[in-house]
C-alpha cells in the first residue's frame, strides 16, 4: 500500500488575478494595491515557484485557501460573491492544473447566507474543491445565530472541510492595537469564542456531520476548555443548547498543527487526541516555522504513531474518502 503523502491543510494564495489590478495600481472589485500581503513576496509566487518550496520543505500537497484579505463580508454581498467566485475559479485553476501537488478551498460571501450556500455548492459540485475557509465571525456575527443554520446545513451535506481562520480586526483589537496584539493573541482568542458559540449555540448537536479544522492549534481552547467545563457544571442556566459538558467537544474538531513549539503540540495533542491534529504551515506567511515536516518527523515529543497521524494518516482518512 503507498505511503500517504503529506498534505499541508493551512496553506494560503493570493490570487492573480488580483496582483494583475493591484501590482499595476488598480483597483479590484473595492480592493486597493494595499491589501493581499504582496509586500511579503512569496505571495507573490506563481504555482512553479511554489511547488520547487514545497519539495524543498518536504510537502507534497498543499490545501490551498484565498489569503483571508479576500473575505470581504463587509462589502455589498454581490460584490462579495463576484470576489469569491473569481478567487474560487482561480484556486480550481491550480488544482486542474497541477492534481498531484495541490487540492482547494474557497471563500465564500458569508454576509449573505445564501449567496453562500449557492457558492459553496458551486465550490464542491462543479469546481471539485474540498470545501471553504471561513473568518471567526461575520462582521461581529458568531455562527451560532440562525441566520447561518442554511450553511451548516449546506457545509454537512456537501462533507465540506471548514477551515476556520482569522481575519482583522480581531477582538483583542478593540482594548489595544498596540504590540502585533491583535494577531498574536487576538488570532488564538477568537478560535477560542468560536469553538464555545458553536458548542454552547448547538450547532455541533444539530449537525454532528461537519468537519471543521480550527486552524492555529484551535486557539486557547485546549487550555480554556476546563475552565469553560467548569462553569457549564456550576451555571446550568448558561449553558446553551449544548447537550454535553464543552470538553466532551473536543473531539468533534480538528486542529492544525501551527503551534509553534514541541511543548504546545505535546499539550493540544494530550488535549484533543493526535486523531485530530492535521499538519499545517500557514504558509506564506513570516511567521512559518522554518522546516516544519523535518521537525515534526525529529519532534521527541511525539510517538512514531502521534508523528504518522499528525503528517499522512489523519489527511489520508480526510481528503481520500
Amino acid at each position: 500500500m503507498p505511503t500517504p503523502p503529506i498534505i499541508d491543510v493551512h496553506a494560503h494564495v493570493t490570487p492573480q488575478r488580483f496582483q494583475g489590478a493591484a501590482l499595476s495600481g488598480q483597483m479590484w472589485h473595492g480592493m486597493s494595491p494595499a491589501d493581499g500581503e504582496l509586500d511579503n513576496l512569496k505571495n507573490r509566487w506563481k504555482p512553479a515557484q511554489r511547488i520547487e518550496a514545497m519539495d524543498e520543505a518536504g510537502v507534497d500537497v498543499q490545501l490551498i485557501s484565498p489569503t483571508d484579505v479576500f473575505y470581504q463580508y463587509h462589502q455589498d454581498p454581490e460584490v462579495t460573491a463576484t470576489i469569491a467566485a473569481e478567487c474560487n475559479d482561480e484556486v480550481a485553476d491550480m488544482v486542474r492544473d497541477h492534481p498531484g501537488r495541490f487540492m482547494g478551498i474557497g471563500t465564500l460571501p458569508m454576509q449573505d447566507p445564501r449567496r453562500a450556500v449557492a457558492e459553496a455548492e458551486r465550490c464542491i459540485r462543479q469546481l471539485g474543491l474540498k470545501g471553504f475557509m471561513i473568518d471567526d465571525h461575520v462582521n461581529n456575527l458568531t455562527y451560532d445565530r440562525p441566520q447561518f443554520d442554511p450553511f451548516w446545513a449546506a457545509a454537512e451535506d456537501l462533507k465540506a472541510f471548514v477551515l476556520i481562520h482569522q481575519y482583522a480586526p480581531t477582538s483583542v483589537t478593540y482594548r489595544t492595537q498596540q504590540f502585533f496584539l491583535p494577531n498574536s493573541i487576538g488570532n488564538l482568542v477568537d478560535r477560542t469564542i468560536t469553538y464555545a458559540c458553536l458548542v454552547y449555540g448547538g450547532v455541533m448537536d444539530k449537525y454532528p456531520g461537519l468537519t471543521i479544522c480550527l486552524g492555529h492549534g484551535g486557539g486557547y481552547v485546549a487550555y480554556a476548555v476546563d475552565r469553560m467545563d467548569k462553569g457549564w457544571q456550576m451555571w446550568p442556566g448558561s449553558r446553551g443548547r449544548s447537550e454535553g459538558p464543552p470538553s466532551t467537544y473536543l473531539s468533534r474538531f480538528y486542529y492544525d498543527s501551527v503551534t509553534y513549539t514541541d511543548r504546545n503540540l505535546r499539550f493540544l495533542v494530550d488535549a484533543v487526541g493526535a486523531e485530530r491534529v492535521l499538519f499545517g504551515t500557514d504558509w506564506p506567511a513570516p511567521m512559518v516555522v522554518v522546516d516544519p515536516v523535518h521537525r515534526l518527523e525529529t519532534s521527541t515529543v511525539l510517538s512514531d504513531a502521534e508523528r504518522n497521524a499528525i503528517l499522512r494518516a489523519n489527511t489520508a482518512r480526510l481528503f481520500t474518502r
